[in-house]
């Protein structure tokens, strides 16, 4: 007899699932109110928070929630309806694309509704069954789950490990010569979580040489707007962004909103308005969202103070941090995480007591995303945080490091929350 797959998923909950019982609504959905910024309230008190991809603090700036306000009243939320393929194409949507693809200095711009269901419905468009692609083994859950649709070959390489990736592509180059396709190489221009860049210089040096034959298709969500002397992203730093075939950055970090877009040679960019299936048959992104990102590019590109604020306070914050002994590991982009050693467990008492007793609010991640034995509170600067803060979160982890090495933290259970289930 054929199990039922509702008796399934009540014995298997999954690897956070399994604690949603314990952990919702305070570790896992939390709910901060408030206006977006540097203070926002948690369970009815203010908190100082690090949680938020706000990095140039335009989420609330004046100008942008001007122009979102005027475009909601303008247009509302339905226009344009339909795909843009069919009756959702305006001239605003062709006005952000060709200001990105001008900005970012690339040949053409597609919008993406969503970042995440963009690049899955990229990679499915971009590869076929005879392709090969290669990409980071820390690369994002989106491109994960697009490889997941790739019926080709896939190879993974350790993460920035060069010597791993000259093996899986003299692989590829075996397989794709077999197959007769091409080689798709997949990585990320800042990694998220750990908050180092991917080695795009290293890997372009590889086709540069002659040695293999390949694309490049970088995610560079968390380095668009942030990094670079413009704010183009990691290839700008590296001095490889020409180099790079297929470019994908979100809305949804440095711009403070939803939406996407990839940046490409004009023929690759139209191949994917015809191809992309996510695109194709979704709505067009609603007026007020197009409308608001004119804006928040026009200010990303006319005013770099707000990229000079947030590295001011990602600087004073990582090099605060370390003169006081902490492991930041290898971030070299605004990403702020602290690795710590202790359990399941020591991580969630210490987070409850950041936030309940210290007011203070960032991200814990675990194991699997971390080894096992390994804490990491990561930390997002952004533009309006202030110094004052800063001193205050370095000052409150030293405090919080102590009760850790001290046992201060060990319990054989997680920290028991009582939750507000509305």
């Amino acid at each position: 007899m054929a199990q039922d797959i509702f008796d399934k998923i009540k014995q298997n909950r999954g690897p956070i699932g399994q604690f949603a019982k314990g952990v919702h609504g305070y570790f896992t959905f939390p709910k901060l109110e408030g206006e977006i910024g540097n203070k926002m309230i948690f369970r009815g008190k203010e908190c100082l928070v690090w949680s938020v991809n706000n990095y140039l603090g335009l989420a609330n700036h004046p100008e942008v929630r001007e122009a979102d306000a005027k475009a909601a009243a303008d247009w509302g939320m339905a226009y344009p309806m339909g795909s843009r393929m069919m009756t959702g194409q305006t001239s605003e949507h062709e006005a952000l694309e060709n200001e990105l693809s001008d900005f970012m200095e690339m040949e053409d711009t597609i919008l993406l509704n969503f970042g995440y269901q963009g690049m899955v419905s990229a990679i499915d468009a971009l590869v076929d069954r005879n392709d090969v692609i290669v990409y980071d083994s820390e690369s994002h859950a989106c491109i994960l789950d697009g490889m997941r649709l790739h019926v080709g070959k896939r190879l993974v390489f350790q993460h920035n490990d060069m010597e791993s990736f000259d093996k899986q592509m003299e692989r590829a180059t075996k397989l794709a010569d077999q197959t007769n396709g091409g080689i798709l190489v997949i990585t990320e221009g800042v990694f998220g979580m750990a908050g180092d860049q991917g080695r795009l210089k290293d890997i372009v040096e590889f086709r540069k040489s002659g040695k293999y034959d390949f694309r490049l298709f970088v995610d560079d969500a968390h380095g668009f707007g942030t990094v670079g002397e413009k704010g183009q992203g990691s290839g700008e730093e590296q001095g490889v962004h020409q180099e790079i075939d297929v470019l994908f950055g979100t809305f949804a970090k440095s711009m403070a909103s939803i939406g996407a877009f990839i940046c490409a040679k004009e023929h690759i960019v139209e191949y994917l308005r015809y191809n992309m299936r996510s695109q194709m048959f979704a709505k067009s992104l609603p007026m007020p969202l197009v409308v608001g990102a004119r804006k928040r590019l026009e200010l990303l590109r006319t005013n770099p103070d707000h990229k000079n604020n947030l590295w001011k306070i990602a600087t004073a914050l990582q090099e605060g941090l370390k003169e006081v002994g902490f492991d930041l590991g290898v971030t070299n982009s605004a990403v702020t995480p602290v690795f710590l050693k202790g359990n399941l467990a020591e991580a969630t008492n210490m987070t409850f007591d950041l936030r309940e007793n210290y007011n203070i609010f960032c991200s814990i991640v675990i194991y699997p995303v971390v080894p096992k034995d390994v804490i990491m509170l990561r930390l997002i600067p952004t533009a309006v945080h202030t110094l004052e803060d800063v001193q205050y979160t370095i000052d409150t982890f030293v405090k919080v490091k102590e009760k850790l090495d001290k046992g201060e933290y060990k319990a054989e259970e997680l920290a028991a929350v009582e939750v507000d289930k509305k």
